[in-house]
């Protein structure tokens, strides 16, 4: 069976770069969000991303940002991938696509099957699914907040587009996840932290190692 692909996110050290690169992760994540703990400005997303030297694709997670926030973005980390984890409509992830040029994820809170109804009619406009847990009432995060969802919800999901499955991960977890949801990748952040905001070298080392064991 194929590995897992697997996404680090809301990196903000280089010893925690180079540890995701070093313990073989797929992709690295800087988060564009003031309110979040993991926010970063692009100059330090900028030097993470080249102390990481290529190795892994690098990922910008954004929250309804608009165009010129994006162009700025863009233009200046050149992310690999764009993560669109707001309230995005089907119209905006396109129009996104469309105007940089790069691939779109479009992350979805679920906690219900009904939440995955909404996913089918962005298919066709973006190039990744991540699917998360819905916030905890009262929380202004729209991810990252370790908390995960029934992952049985996804067992059998017939998409056209690949997909990871995110919220409340940890190395505890890892392998139970994958083998209940059948999911082809997965995204962890809050999961490898000593401290809110502050990822964990080994945590995220054993992370990489036990999600890649369980397919192996």
């Amino acid at each position: 069976m194929t590995h897992p692909i697997i996404k680090i996110c809301g990196l903000s050290t280089p010893d925690t770069v180079q540890a995701a690169v070093d313990a073989g992760a797929d992709m690295i994540g800087f988060v564009f969000f003031p309110k979040s703990p993991r926010n970063v400005s692009i100059g330090q997303a900028k030097e993470l991303s080249n102390a990481a030297g290529g190795a892994v694709q690098v990922v910008a997670l954004t929250v309804n940002m608009n165009d010129r926030d994006l162009a700025t973005l863009v233009s200046s980390l050149k992310p690999d991938i764009l993560q669109l984890h707001g309230t995005e409509s089907v119209e905006r992830c396109h129009e996104v696509r469309e105007r940089f040029k790069l691939p779109i994820m479009k992350a979805f809170g679920i906690s219900s099957p009904g939440d995955l109804d909404r996913v089918q009619p962005y298919a066709q406009v973006v190039d990744r699914f991540l699917f998360d847990a819905k916030p905890p009432q009262g929380s202004s995060l729209p991810g990252g907040n370790g908390v995960p969802f029934d992952w049985r919800l996804l067992k059998d999901l017939d998409l056209d587009v690949p997909y990871m499955l995110s919220g409340g991960l940890t190395i505890d977890n890892v392998s139970e996840a994958l083998a209940t949801s059948g999911a082809p990748g997965v995204d962890v952040s809050s999961g490898v932290e000593r401290e809110k905001g502050v990822k964990d070298a080994e945590l995220i080392k054993t992370f990489v190692q036990r999600a890649r064991d369980t397919l192996s």
